[in-house]
């Protein structure tokens, strides 16, 4: 941004920061519940962010759909709240206070590290791990995604720009919860959020009140039976025979069990010589995270050098399975072999190269080949999943890539005894349809990137990406069980469904390597565990009704929660590590960071209340009760309407009652905004936990859930380690807070991922800026009076007006269905467009009318104010007006005028065709690159009342078809069928099918109007009303209107014209006489000029020729033109400073001049008078 830029963000920081302090002091956004409890209320929440860093701008997108929905239910009078929690329960805190306390053991304080020890912790790179991975994992993952490269904790600190004695302070958990939320108030303030800070709150139990809502909530689910103990897939040391939490790891804190579906590939005959004697059902077992693909298998890889184990699976080792050794330990932790943590290998297989495997033949569940094929492929892993993997080629990049080098390289099939039928007949199947990739997106990827060979894995990674992001969430199936169904809301049930049939299996293994601090590498095992039975078929049912009378303002939201609440089993809800609350009654464990961000929403209309905005409880808030006196009886109270007992009850029941009444006031929550990343976990627990609560009290069920995609900065995923990363306070330096939240509503609604913009965020910048000081430049004008007054009856003034209550009621539409982008669209970037047309048809800004000036400005700054707060507090203050904007009311407007639209549009498409028809004529009247005769000063406007007969025929049958397809116009070729079925039409066959094409374009730009028989309005009038405005944007001197009808209207021109689409012809101006028109104003700064005059000239069209030669007569100038007294001694005559006008004559609009070339001769026909020119006329200029 340039150092002028640079200024204008500045001088935008430093209003809002004024702005801000103005709203702090008389907390605009604080709000109680009012004395009338059936005031209408807008209660919006954002999932708390996790406290281990910074707000950055993907959190900031997310949390800005709540400030502008906020911002436009203030609007419209709703009492409105957006309150604001800090998350800080979980293991990232723990664990990263605990890294740093090791490296200051290990290497001193500050830290003295090797530098020359490779990195022990490898981020993976596959790209299909991260994307189905971060779609099972809720905010856990989202900490994981902050780590950077950097191999320690100590730098990971530097890198935020801590020093080191900083950095020494946050090897206490505690300092954390001190630290990190300050600078996330911070943040949002600066932002201008519309949050009531009173009522944030951290969680964990270092908050006695928030720990006691959290306990009080699990008893309550325990009580209910929603809560169970049993096995859970857990990371377990097998040589410490216990689970492994990641304080007591040397590597891998953090890393989480990974869930994946085993695919069992049954091995046919002829076996593989060394699987020869084995009678038993053999199976390579394939761990794939996209079971949902598995129609299109074509073959699996097997790398040739890795060594793969035999070994006998199931309890009762009825089958055996071929896998990696580090896979079938991990399967043994599993219940998936006879003995827990024992592999009984099949005698003499313990190891087996996989290039003694390559060849077998297969049969693969789901797909529609008969028999496939184990091949080789050289970048399979044996430390991930089980070295089998499954090949789709349709939707897999790496696995088309190593499918097409096979069939090109016969040397390499040779290589590995593969024969050609095992390779050659098998190609890509479609499976799932993805939007711009088509049904074989892997395909499609490889082309598009120039893909040659399995080798080149930059190009696989990008390509892999690609088609696994869009195919989760975009992806349609086209084959199986659920065709038509998006991918995102099946991939479950088709696992299930594999499972059930014996197909397939759930295997579990870290994410990662984790290696436990006695040495040993650590497995995934079925342990005993706390859980919540979201499985439970009754609390599934009683979840959609919740969902049922839900809004979720996308289908697509609809169906994955629903899809959600159909998969969703138990969920872990203890852990051994970490911050947050104990169990009640097992206290040993904590209860983990997802299961005690459920309900929490409910805490926020009683948070005030209780802790008086100390965010970590340690002072007793308002009503004066102690955290302690906070027991299960008062929380039913206030919750769940339970009647008062003193004896259960320490507090008293009024101060009870005060916290009830805040709570039924404003719960439930009006709209959840989240990340679409959280739809598959917190999202669906927040509907379970609800309807577990609240069962018999559905008033209190949420209202709507409102997801949105992720954000991309410049079209590129946000990441720390490639540098492509703004946090929030960055983004409100960089770009000002109106700047960045303009930016963020332009870009993009909805569950699509969104693309924020550097570009559009500087010229919104310059936009905001502009507007500022036009607002001032308008409020300067309106006190000197420059602006037109009086009435406002143009057609200028009555198109803009009417246009200004249209976007008033659309932008209107779209901030109810928070469609910000639209209403973006239509309440700010098509709303100027409206004024600067409107002052283009005025003629300058002195020739718009004042009252429709300061009505824009008005409904501009209300319009914008949920996205650009500060920007319209400014502007209202510029007004002088004396309320907050904020607190103002959505303008009221009238209902637009469809007719006034109608002559609008047609104006505007007509000086469009005007414009086009003109440069066309210029074009053609050039020779030899020179314009003979110059350009056109004359034209004339042909319009047409009624189409000619054959097209209204036409029309006939094209009204009949649209009204039959309900809106919608057959394909082209019905059309032309039922057109040669009328007689009348066979004669003009050839001219149908064009003129239909022009009504199609019509129809689809201006709607079903497009096929009236005749204008609803007058042509001629709309034309002549705006006749100036035609005359400066073409730069003519004269144009006449004339009727197609009238005699002599040659028949191309009554073939190109119709009904709203008036047709233009140029013509240059006809000879004349000079004469020199003399400017006597005083001090007016315009001298003489020397202008042609043609017979048949009017005044009117004079004063046009003068303006048109003389640029500085604005259109705010008046034009008189005077003739001399004595047409041959007045210019010689001494002018008369106090009358210089005394020997003139005024000539009036309607003279005609006559001109006879011959003779040098100009008269002027005025009045029934005739009259002498001479060569000199005089002309006046005035405002």
């Amino acid at each position: 941004m340039a150092a002028k830029e640079r200024r204008k963000v500045a001088e935008l920081l430093e209003l809002e920061a004024e702005i801000q302090q103005l709203w702090d002091e008389a907390r605009v956004f604080e709000t109680d519940a009012p004395g009338n409890l059936k005031e209408p209320k807008y209660m919006v929440t954002f999932p708390y962010p996790y406290m281990n860093g910074r707000l950055h701008l993907g959190h900031t997108f997310t949390i800005s759909k709540c400030e502008f929905a906020v911002g436009y239910q203030r609007l419209r009078g709703k009492r409105c709240l957006f309150p604001f929690g800090l998350h800080c329960t979980g293991m990232p805190i723990k664990t990263a206070a605990d890294k740093l306390k090791r490296e200051i053991e290990d290497f001193g304080c500050p830290p003295k590290f090797p530098i020359d020890e490779e990195e022990s912790v490898v981020e993976e790179k596959s790209a299909a791990d991260e994307v189905i991975r971060d779609k099972s994992k809720g905010k856990k993952s989202k900490a994981m995604a902050k780590a950077v490269s950097a191999k320690y904790q100590w730098q990971i600190m530097q890198s935020l720009g801590l020093n080191d004695v900083e950095i020494e302070k946050f090897a206490d958990a505690q300092h954390w919860l001190g630290y990190f939320p300050p600078l996330c108030v911070a943040d949002l303030k600066k932002m201008g959020a519309k949050i009531d800070w009173r009522r944030t709150f951290i969680t964990t139990d270092v908050n006695p009140y928030y720990d006691s809502f959290v306990r009080w909530q699990f008893r309550k689910l325990r009580d209910m039976k929603k809560i169970d103990f049993g096995k859970r897939y857990t990371i377990y040391s097998p040589n410490d025979g216990q689970p492994c939490m990641d304080h007591d790891r040397s590597s891998g804190e953090g890393v989480s069990p990974q869930e994946y579906t085993l695919i069992k590939l049954k091995v046919l005959d002829p076996k593989p010589p060394v699987l020869g004697k084995i009678e038993k059902p053999i199976y390579l077992v394939a761990a794939t995270l996209r079971p949902e693909t598995m129609y299109g298998q074509t073959n699996c890889y097997l790398h040739p050098d890795i060594k793969y184990s035999v070994f006998y699976a199931n309890r009762d080792e009825s089958e055996v399975f071929v896998a990696t050794a580090r896979a079938a330990r991990n399967m043994s932790f599993q219940g998936m072999t006879a003995e827990d943590g024992k592999v009984h290998y099949v005698d003499g297989l313990q190891s087996v190269k996989g290039k003694e495997l390559l060849g077998a033949a297969l049969k693969g569940p789901l797909t529609s080949y008969e028999k496939i094929y184990a091949l080789p492929m050289l970048t399979v892993k044996d430390d991930k999943g089980t070295g089998v993997v499954t090949s789709v080629p349709s939707d897999a990049p790496d696995d088309y890539a190593a499918l097409v080098d096979l069939k090109k390289k016969k040397a390499l099939r040779e290589k590995y005894g593969i024969s050609d039928e095992m390779v050659l007949p098998f190609e890509p199947v479609p499976i799932i349809d993805i939007p711009e990739y088509g049904n074989l997106a892997a395909v499609f990827m490889c082309k598009k990137l120039k893909v040659e060979s399995q080798n080149e894995r930059e190009k696989l990674e990008e390509a892999k990406k690609e088609v696994y992001l869009r195919g989760f969430y975009d992806g349609v199936m086209l084959v199986g069980n659920y065709a038509g169904q998006k991918t995102a809301e099946v991939k479950k049930k088709i696992q299930a469904d594999m499972i059930k049939s014996g197909e397939a299996a759930k295997y579990v293994e870290p994410e990662r390597m984790v290696v436990s601090r006695s040495g040993d590498e650590c497995v995934v095992a079925l342990c005993d565990q706390w859980y919540l039975n979201y499985g439970d078929g009754t609390w599934k049912a009683e979840t959609k009704q919740v969902l049922s009378q839900l809004e979720t303002y996308s289908e697509e939201v609809r169906r994955n929660l629903e899809a959600t609440i159909d998969w969703l089993h138990e969920h872990a809800c203890s852990r051994s590590y970490g911050l947050g609350s104990r169990l009640p009654w097992d206290p040993q464990y904590l209860i983990e960071s997802l299961s005690d961000s459920t309900i929490y929403n409910a805490y926020y209309p009683v948070a005030h209340l209780l802790q008086g905005g100390v965010i970590d409880g340690s002072v007793v808030g308002p009503l004066g009760i102690r955290a302690e006196d906070m027991v299960d009886a008062c929380w039913d109270y206030v919750y769940l309407g339970a009647p008062y007992n003193s004896a259960a009850m320490a507090v008293p029941e009024e101060k009870l009652a005060a916290l009830r009444r805040e709570f039924t006031y404003w719960y439930p929550v009006d709209m959840r905004v989240s990340g679409k990343d959280l739809i598959q976990n917190h999202l669906t627990y927040f509907l379970f936990n609800h309807v577990a609560i609240w069962k018999d009290h559905p008033q209190f069920w949420p209202r709507s859930i409102r997801a949105n995609g992720h954000l991309l900065l410049n079209n590129e995923k946000m990441s720390k380690q490639t540098g492509n990363f703004l946090t929030l306070h960055d983004g409100i330096q960089k770009f000002s807070a109106d700047g960045m939240r303009l930016s963020l509503a332009d870009a993009g609604d909805y569950i699509e991922d969104a693309n924020f913009v550097f570009a559009m965020a500087d010229a919104g910048v310059l936009r905001l800026y502009n507007l500022i000081q036009w607002v001032k430049d308008m409020v300067a004008l309106r006190d000197e009076k420059c602006l037109r007054s009086g009435t406002t009856r143009s057609f200028a003034d009555r198109v803009f007006a009417n246009e200004m209550n249209t976007a008033i009621g659309d932008t209107a539409r779209n901030y109810e269905l928070t469609l910000f982008k639209e209403a973006l669209k239509t309440g700010f970037f098509e709303y100027h467009a409206y004024r600067d047309k409107y002052r283009e048809l005025c003629g300058g800004e002195s020739g718009m009318h004042v009252d429709l000036v300061f009505r824009w400005i008005e409904t501009q700054a209300i319009m914008l104010s949920p996205i650009c707060p500060h920007v319209g507090e400014q502007i209202w203050r510029i007004l002088g007006k004396n309320n907050f904007i904020v607190c103002e009311k959505w303008p009221l407007a009238d209902p637009a005028n469809d007719t006034i639209a109608k002559e609008a549009e047609f104006m505007d498409d007509a000086i469009r065709e005007f414009r086009a028809r003109l440069k066309n004529h210029t074009n053609l009247k050039k020779k030899n690159n020179l314009l003979v005769g110059g350009p056109p000063t004359e034209a004339v406007i042909y319009i047409a009342k009624e189409y000619p007969s054959w097209q209204r025929e036409v029309l006939s049958v094209l009204d009949k078809l649209y009204k039959e397809g309900n809106g919608i116009l057959p394909e082209n070729k019905e059309i032309s069928q039922r057109l040669l079925s009328v007689d009348s039409l066979k004669k003009v066959a050839k001219k149908t099918m064009p003129f239909v094409q022009t009504i199609k374009q019509n129809l689809a730009l201006h709607g079903p109007s497009a096929l009236d028989m005749a204008c609803r309005f007058d042509q001629v009038e709309v034309i002549t009303e705006n006749m100036d405005y035609i005359l400066s944007s073409l730069d003519l001197e004269k144009v006449t209107i004339r009727d197609v009808c009238e005699p002599g209207v040659e028949s191309n021109i009554v073939e190109m014209a119709y009904p709203g689409r008036p047709v233009i012809m140029f013509s240059n101006a006809k000879p004349g006489l000079e004469v020199t028109m003399r400017n006597v104003d005083k001090c007016s700064g315009f001298f003489e000029a020397i202008i042609p005059i043609a017979d048949d000239d009017s005044a009117a069209t004079i004063a046009r020729r003068l303006r048109r030669l003389n640029r500085n007569i604005k259109p705010r100038y008046s034009i008189t033109i005077w003739r001399y007294k004595d047409p041959v001694a007045g210019d010689r005559k001494m002018i008369n400073f106090l009358e210089p006008l005394a020997n003139n004559e005024k000539v009036s609009d309607t003279a005609v001049f006559k001109v006879d070339i011959d003779a040098k001769r100009i008269r002027i026909q005025d009045n029934g008078s005739s009259f002498d020119v001479g060569e000199t006329l005089i002309y006046s200029a005035s405002e």
